[in-house]
């Protein structure tokens, strides 16, 4: 194992050791606090351009599931193609692992994917760091350059469109001729909410996040997840409001989808001081006593007062206050920013998808 250094952009420096692939890499300083799914998280595009702190101590105990894909085109373990995480950092790294799916170590997977992960920093320490100042970007320094990268800078994450980088750029199928059709609008859609609609009964049509499809022949629109600022999404936005402007066709969004359509409904978006990252965020539903434990993966958040006269909030986050979802309130559009399908994580609110489709 190589010395490698954090350094957060206030100047902050945080010692380890690497593993995985040796390489400088930059990218925004987050933590997750689940105290597991790291092969769900490492995939999940919502994690493109992001050094991703996982706060649970040991992290690597329980190895790698193998890559494989399902009849229906989905990876079976995974929530996407690769890994988009631009660097893992853990407290303690376990180099031997023991789980009945396991075929590799999450060392070997790492390198095989090009991804450097650091072991031995004070997790707890940096995460007090990036809840006192806020996220903010950081770099890894290592104390002898690798041969097969070049270093990196700071940058401004903010100023990138991460959505463009991960959604997929041809129109694809799933579940083909299985009755009602249901437009996925790929904002960095993770694998499970592709499943969760497939295993309804319904077919798929996943398009890439600027594509127009309001001449297109679909029963509802279902609005993704994905990376990076919702702002940089006008094109998006501008899509959702032309559809909302000429039919009532069931609209459903998570996470991004939840921003964007906010966004198309006349909502503005601000960023969260260090975001929500985890398997325990509690959300009530508004109106009702009633409250669920959710998986979350975001940055930005709704400013639920500045939503139009024919919109309210749907749900809110118990612990902040913040935006969780919203509704219209005579069409059939709502949204959520916590993710029903929750991959990994609890599935209490899959019924999300279950309205959705009896929308139809």
């Amino acid at each position: 194992m190589k010395d490698v250094t954090l350094v957060l952009e206030d100047g902050t420096r945080f010692e380890g050791k690497s593993f995985g692939y040796d390489a400088p890499v930059a990218g925004e300083v987050v933590f997750n606090t689940a105290m597991m799914g790291y092969p769900e998280s490492l995939t999940d595009p919502s994690y493109a351009g992001q050094l991703m702190t996982l706060t649970y101590p040991l992290v690597g105990n329980y190895g790698v599931p193998r890559f494989s894909i399902e009849e229906n085109g989905l990876p079976t373990f995974m929530e996407s193609d690769r890994i988009y995480a631009s660097a893992i950092i853990v407290s303690d790294y376990s180099e031997k692992y023991s789980h009945w799916n396991a075929c590799e170590s999450l060392d070997d997977w790492l390198k095989r994917e090009k991804v450097p992960g650091v072991t031995g920093i004070d997790t707890r320490q940096l995460t007090k760091v990036l809840r006192e100042h806020g996220v903010m970007m950081g770099r890894l320094e290592f104390s002898e350059n690798s041969e097969n990268s070049e270093n990196s800078e700071f940058s401004d994450y903010g100023s990138i469109n991460w959505v463009d980088r991960v959604s997929c750029k041809e129109i694809l199928r799933y579940n083909e001729g299985a009755g009602k059709k249901v437009v996925l609008v790929d904002c960095g859609v993770k694998a499970n909410i592709i499943r969760c609609l497939i295993n309804r009964g319904v077919e798929v049509i996943r398009v890439p996040w600027n594509y127009d499809y309001t001449q297109m022949e679909f029963d509802g629109l279902f609005l993704a997840n994905g990376p990076g600022d919702p702002d940089r999404c006008e094109d998006a936005v501008n899509i959702i409001r032309k559809q909302m402007s000429q039919s009532r066709k069931p609209i459903c969004g998570i996470c991004m989808g939840n921003q964007l359509l906010a966004k198309a409904g006349g909502a503005q978006i601000y960023k969260l001081k260090y975001g929500h990252r985890s398997h325990n965020q509690p959300v009530r539903e508004v109106g009702t006593n009633r409250c669920y434990v959710t998986s979350q993966n975001h940055g930005y958040a709704v400013d639920g007062s500045t939503l139009g006269r024919e919109w309210r909030e749907l749900f809110v986050n118990m612990n902040d206050g913040s935006n969780e979802g919203i509704r219209h309130q005579t069409n059939p559009w709502f949204s959520s920013q916590f993710h029903p399908e929750a991959c990994s994580g609890p599935v209490d609110t899959e019924f999300m998808f279950d309205r959705f489709i009896e929308a139809l």
